[in-house]
């Protein structure tokens, strides 16, 4: 494949005048994805998002159209669709792009994700913070009732699909799919215990699909131009384009749709304008977002950014994050910021989540100020273990995976600090 590829799916309007509008939006082919779906069965629109392999864009990488097929059919419940548009991942800031410049094409997307589970009602949780990008997407929505694209009637066709936002509060733990739920129903926004799953008990005790922004964005060109066609972007197991929100020591940051499977070297020298200082400057690169082990320099320069590789690597492709850091960075310092935002954002339901972020905390101020102890070092993967799959959500595996992964990693910055009091670097 081309890595240099210009196929364009999220970002297709990004550069147009007035792309939030829908004139823009439908004059570029916009709404004409939903009107070839509703001539589908909705078991046939399944069966392409299946065939395109999207895989959840959110961090958890679950294959959308499977998703959609857990849905009971023949349950007389009201069935729900929501839109997980909180991106409370630090360095993740791509959702909010598809929001400000085309949230016409994450309104088609969920008015054909609610047409193939039969949802009639859709709601997008928005993070708090995105106060004008709320505004966007409720002026988007607004123009689509007025448009007849939304309500009791959508496009003349008899079918009924009615869309609302929803402003969060600022939890991280809300990006979780059931503490959205709880959030979303008035609730303290703590996730449930699963089973059951939000297929079966979701919304309202209803079953509900949720689906993140760009997940939903990517539907319209996959019935557009048919699922083979999506399938045939990317790689095996990891198919379609991909945003991803480079930060930090790199000459252009931004956000950047490729397909997925490109060399991570590509996509920080070809697209991010290259590490600060060059290549040899790099220490290491975290790829999905705060909550995933960093990658040394020498594992970056040879894998590619999709869900195998990665995985393999020792990391994840998670909401695609890409943290770049050069020499000039402490690791111990940087996993005791990461550490003290997620002892902050537990919820506090779980005992290992809610003691073992606060101890992982205390223990890296402890190391970073140079008061570590050289039992330190194995104390803290030992929380770790004592947190990782042992709470109701991932928050706790967020908060121990960049902490282990950096000790294994960077082990000796650790005992530096331990024997020296003080940072190696710098």
């Amino acid at each position: 494949m081309s890595y240099k590829s210009d196929t364009k799916i999220l970002f297709k309007n990004i550069d147009r005048d007035d792309s939030h509008k829908l004139a823009v939006y439908q004059g570029n082919g916009g709404y004409q994805a939903v009107l070839k779906a509703y001539g589908m069965q909705p078991v046939e629109v399944i069966d392409e998002v299946k065939r395109g392999g999207v895989r959840g864009r959110g961090g958890a990488g679950f294959p959308a159209g499977l998703k959609w097929s857990f849905i009971p059919k023949d349950d007389p419940r009201p069935k729900y669709l929501v839109c997980n548009a909180d991106e409370g991942e630090p360095g993740t800031c791509k959702d909010r792009d598809i929001i400000r410049y085309d949230p016409h094409l994450l309104i088609e997307g969920m008015a054909i994700a609610a047409y193939s589970v039969n949802a009639t009602r859709g709601y997008i949780y928005i993070r708090g913070e995105f106060y004008r990008e709320a505004e966007v997407l409720q002026g988007a929505i607004d123009e689509a009732y007025a448009a007849g694209i939304l309500g009791d009637n959508c496009h003349g066709k008899g079918i009924r699909f009615d869309l609302a936002v929803h402003r969060g509060a600022g939890a991280y733990v809300c990006g979780e799919e059931t503490g959205l739920i709880e959030s979303l129903e008035g609730k303290k926004g703590q996730p449930r215990l699963k089973p059951p799953f939000p297929a079966n008990i979701g919304l309202y005790g209803c079953p509900t699909v949720i689906n993140n922004v760009e997940t939903l964005a990517s539907v319209p060109d996959i019935i557009a131009n048919g699922g083979d066609w999506y399938a045939g972007l990317g790689v095996e197991n990891s198919s379609g384009t991909k945003l991803f929100s480079v930060s930090g020591h790199v000459n252009k940051p931004g956000n950047y749709e490729v397909e997925l499977g490109i060399p991570m070297k590509m996509l920080l020298e070809e697209y991010a304008g290259g590490v600060r200082g060059g290549w040899d400057n790099l220490k290491g690169v975290i790829p999905g977002g705060c909550s995933m082990p960093v990658l040394t320099a020498d594992i970056c320069e040879t894998v590619t950014m999709d869900y195998d590789a990665l995985a393999k690597s020792g990391s994840y492709l998670g909401s695609g994050a890409v943290i770049v850091m050069d020499k000039s960075v402490c690791i111990v310092k940087a996993i005791r910021r990461l550490s003290q935002f997620y002892r902050h954002e537990s919820c506090g339901q779980c005992s290992p989540c809610r003691e073992g972020t606060g101890w992982i905390s205390k223990i890296m101020d402890r190391l970073e100020s140079g008061k570590g102890t050289p039992d330190d070092i194995d104390l803290l993967l030992n929380v770790c273990d004592n947190i990782q799959g042992k709470t109701i959500c991932a928050l706790g595996d967020a908060a121990a995976m960049p902490v282990r992964g950096a000790i294994q990693a960077f082990r000796e910055e650790f005992e530096y600090h331990v024997e020296h009091g003080r940072c190696m670097v710098g």
